[in-house]
């Protein structure tokens, strides 16, 4: 913990220094101009969709009302990481607080394991819609839904504090280079002092059951959609019933494709270089994908938005 001594006569660290992706001046430049364009399109592909599912009374239903969720999860992902890094191009030396360095890791666990359940419950929101559409009014009433985000943001909250709890009880003394573009929990560890190792399985074990939990309910969800479609007899009917899947498949695969190679893979298999190109596709370049996944193949969507930027033309 911060502002302890120990006997060696050591100070404890109280601030990081984030080291980046590189320290090439030339491809700092180029990175630079590259993850701000990102970032733009991130923050505003987003708050587009947030705003445009707000505005639209033709996207009140629960499918949308997940969406929009997600959307803000990749917002604040996003915006808690790439600002830091974006930073680290323009400054020599990246400083961070000991207390900042904890909040952001926090934040950014709580946002991405809040995700892996909204993907979970979006999954089960197609199920019922596909498989019991009749009774789809009522399995995801308004009260159903609000159960379910809820518990998707605790279950965020419970896994952050986890990681945040393990790490307040490691002591850091020494080194405070981080080896990483964001105060990410493995590079954290690796700087930290302590004789127990329960910051090294805890955290390890919460997030092998969330994944295990979220890709189960995913994949029995998808099994009974298939077999639902299958059913159907008509080619038309078939097509727009996987069309509704498609977008969150896709977000699915890309998600959860990124998380496996970082906590999934066995560490000997990977570097920390390696490391970080994963952390930069799921924490930087996914929130930006994902607004263009779900618009670019969503017709009501398109549709919601012309309507919209029409209407603000008339009265503007």
């Amino acid at each position: 913990f911060p502002g302890q001594m120990f006997g060696n006569n050591c100070t404890s660290v109280t601030e990081f220094i984030i080291l980046g992706l590189t320290d090439d001046p030339v491809l700092c430049v180029i990175l630079f101009v590259i993850f701000l364009g990102v970032y733009i399109v991130t923050v505003v592909g987003n708050l587009s969709i947030i705003i445009v599912i707000r505005k639209s009374s033709q996207l009140q239903t629960p499918m949308y009302l997940f969406l929009s969720h997600l959307a803000f999860l990749d917002f604040g992902v996003s915006s808690f990481v790439t600002p830091v890094m974006l930073m680290s191009y323009l400054e020599d030396t990246t400083v961070i607080s000991f207390g900042g360095c904890l909040a952001q890791l926090c934040c950014g666990c709580a946002f991405g394991t809040t995700e892996c359940f909204l993907l979970a419950v979006m999954a089960y929101d197609r199920y019922v819609a596909i498989c019991s559409p009749l009774l789809y009014s009522t399995n995801m009433s308004t009260r159903v839904c609000t159960l379910l985000l809820t518990t998707c943001y605790l279950g965020g909250c419970i896994n952050a504090c986890i990681f945040t709890g393990c790490l307040l009880n490691r002591s850091f003394c020494g080194s405070n280079e981080i080896n990483h573009f964001f105060c990410d929990y493995s590079p954290l560890l690796e700087l930290s002092y302590s004789q127990d190792e329960i910051a090294e399985v805890l955290p390890a074990v919460s997030d092998a059951s969330i994944l295990m939990v979220t890709v189960l309910v995913i994949v029995i969800s998808y099994v009974y959609i298939l077999f639902s479609v299958l059913k159907i007899s008509s080619t038309e009917g078939r097509s727009k019933a996987f069309s509704t899947c498609t977008s969150h498949l896709t977000a699915v695969t890309l998600f959860y494709g990124s998380l496996t190679f970082i906590y999934a893979m066995p560490k000997s298999t990977y570097s920390t270089d390696q490391n970080k190109v994963v952390s930069l596709f799921y924490s930087v370049m996914i929130p930006m994908l994902n607004p263009l996944i779900y618009s670019l193949r969503n017709n009501e969507i398109k549709g919601a938005l012309r309507k919209l930027m029409i209407r603000r033309h008339l009265f503007s």
